[in-house]
């Protein structure tokens, strides 16, 4: 198989897993969100299933595909769901329950796709192989998707559950860290494992953070079918 053919391949089996990630877990804020007061996300039509109100060009269409070409898996994100948090009728509360329910999302999307698995040996051999295979990788994206967002830096969901479910005084002050979070993931994401690696000490640290968790989560839900 040339290069091509095996790169069509790897989309084939990873873009259906990534799209749906992705976008159920934006819905799923903004369909909690609606539901406990706060309609932002219902009036501008981001409570969807439609990846084209969800895409971003880098997270959703760009980062996939230069990690599939680079490293042999996707990963992404989409836009993020606009929140109006004051909208909600318990802010506190209710902000806990819309940040976690984009993970939680993740986790349904990966225990379906477990049991989808259990129609595989009903199939051709050639669908057969294709649906492993998407299964599969939805259990991987999911898993990771949900377990990088659960990490307790705002603005990321965990950061989020973090700050409502701390003591108030210990929950202002994770708040402050907010406005510098995106910046902190990029730097422990992309640039300490980069200059580690050029100092010849690899050091990821959002990958040793939560690499055991994914790998535990990936291991348990595919023992649901017997493949753990």
């Amino acid at each position: 198989m040339n290069g091509l053919a095996q790169f069509l391949q790897q989309i084939s089996v990873w873009a259906l897993p990534v799209i749906f990630a992705i976008t159920l877990h934006e819905a799923a804020h903004g369909w909690v969100a609606d539901k406990l007061g706060d309609p932002t996300a219902r009036m501008l039509g981001r409570i969807s299933a439609n990846p084209i109100r969800h895409i971003d060009p880098l997270g959703t269409i760009l980062l996939p595909a230069l990690l599939l070409l680079t490293a042999g898996f996707a990963f992404g994100y989409a836009k993020p769901v606009p929140v109006d948090f004051r909208n909600l009728r318990h802010p506190r509360r209710d902000t806990v329950l819309v940040a976690a329910a984009g993970p939680t999302a993740n986790l349904l999307m990966a225990l379906i796709a477990v049991g989808l698995l259990y129609i595989v040996p009903y199939l051709p051999d050639s669908a057969a192989t294709w649906l492993a295979n998407n299964c599969v990788n939805a259990v991987i994206v999911n898993a990771v998707l949900g377990t990088f967002n659960m990490i307790p830096l705002p603005p990321l969901d965990g950061g989020r559950v973090a700050v409502g479910l701390l003591p108030r005084p210990l929950g202002r002050r994770l708040a402050r860290v907010e406005p510098y979070g995106m910046l902190i993931v990029f730097l422990a994401v992309f640039v300490v494992p980069l200059v580690s690696g050029q100092l010849g000490v690899p050091f990821n640290p959002v990958f040793e953070l939560i690499a055991p968790v994914i790998d535990f989560i990936i291991r348990t839900l595919l023992s649901l079918h017997g493949g753990g």
